[in-house]
């Protein structure tokens, strides 16, 4: 010791010096990927990013110093659009968009080199929002309103997904999850979707009482056939012969009784009984 100071061996000196320099390399060299991420491994020295392997897994890695590694979330991610299209009469729609997407991981290291960390905005948003432009302007704001959100959605998606193929994305699905018209057309269609209505239910109406006229027709005429064709087949005869059966049939019976014959050449007995 001199002067106050701690001396230290001269031997120790290059033994700390490594032990920084070891410190500096790990701290540069230690890469950790999380779970959901890859990374892609730029080489200074050596024709920067790597496209020709695959990117680098979930874990710890040691990379040399002097490259770097860039990280990349490769989970399905989430877009959420609000936009302003024009419908093919030229009114202004607002359209509500869902997009989920993921990076293709492996073309990770193409996408990092052509498009960069901010491919969402330079690729990704650009492709939905012509997309969408391009399919609501081929419908009227009656068609969007009544029945064709599912018809745009799955157009917008199928334009968007040959686009972004070739971009190293991966297009999962589109969902439309609100269109708004202007207030004014709204109303107006929502009366006009009243009216129809109303017409539908009258014309069911009509159809119901015509048809139940047409039922009460029908069964009258059966009956009305029914009786003229009894009344045809109940002749004298028929009627003389019946009466006949009955009698013989009474008289059969052991309770006692009167037989009273009727007047008239072709008069029907009465038979009255004590019981």
């Amino acid at each position: 010791m001199s002067n106050g100071q701690l001396q230290l061996p001269k031997t120790l000196m290059p033994l700390i010096l490594i032990g920084i320099l070891a410190v500096i390399f790990i701290s540069k060299s230690a890469v950790n990927i999380d779970a959901g991420e890859a990374g892609v491994l730029w080489k200074r020295f050596d024709g920067g990013v790597v496209t020709d392997q695959p990117p680098l897994g979930e874990g710890f890695h040691i990379v040399a110093p002097w490259n770097d590694v860039v990280v990349y979330e490769v989970r399905q991610q989430e877009l959420f659009e609000k936009m302003k299209v024009l419908s093919s009469n030229g009114l202004d729609i607002i359209l509500e968009t869902s997009s989920w997407y993921m990076p293709r991981p492996a073309d990770l290291g193409k996408l990092h080199q052509e498009k960069g960390k901010n491919y969402l905005e330079r690729v990704i948003q650009p492709t939905l929002r012509s997309a969408a432009r391009s399919v609501v302007g081929r419908y009227t704001p009656e068609q969007l309103y009544a029945s064709k959100r599912d018809v745009i959605q799955s157009e917008i998606y199928d334009e968007a997904k040959k686009i972004l193929d070739g971009q190293y994305i991966e297009l999962n699905e589109v969902l439309v999850r609100d269109v708004t018209l202007p207030s004014t057309i709204k109303d107006a269609i929502e009366r006009k979707l009243k009216q129809e209505q109303e017409s539908l239910e009258y014309e069911f109406r009509l159809v119901t009482a015509a048809k139940e006229a047409e039922k009460q027709i029908i069964e009258a005429q059966g009956k009305a056939d029914a009786n003229r064709i009894l009344s045809a087949s109940l002749t004298d005869k028929i009627l003389q012969d019946k009466g006949i059966e009955a009698t013989i049939k009474l008289s059969e019976s052991p309770n006692s009784k009167v037989i009273v014959i009727g007047s008239g050449k072709s008069g029907m007995p009465i038979i009255l009984g004590n019981q």
